[in-house]
């Protein structure tokens, strides 16, 4: 049975900023400053969105110092990715085999 795609994680990243966030954060190990910088984003604003990338089990945080240093949890990106690839190839075997409902 195939398992329908994660919508909670799915809302999570589909906000713009998270989303730039996420891919930031994919190519190096970020402090909040450095985010800022890069998003241009307000610090209270950058904050909530991390605080819900955090509770989502997207980024993991390491304390530095007075920093916050925030990770990217690349398998929570995989089993995102796994599931899209399952309904890819479910609906590749549904249009291989002509799949359908009859009407009643």
């Amino acid at each position: 049975m195939l398992k329908s795609v994660d919508a909670d994680l799915m809302r999570v990243l589909a906000d713009p900023l998270r989303l730039r966030i996420v891919t930031l954060l994919a190519r190096e190990t970020l402090c909040s400053t450095h985010l800022i910088e890069e998003t241009k984003a307000g610090q209270t604003n950058l904050s909530n969105h991390l605080k819900v990338l955090r509770e989502a089990g997207v980024v993991d945080t390491e304390p530095c110092g007075r920093f916050t240093y925030y990770r990217l949890k690349p398998d929570v990106i995989a089993s995102l990715a796994g599931q899209f690839t399952d309904l890819a190839e479910a609906a590749r075997a549904t249009a291989e085999n002509n799949v359908k409902r009859s009407c009643p």
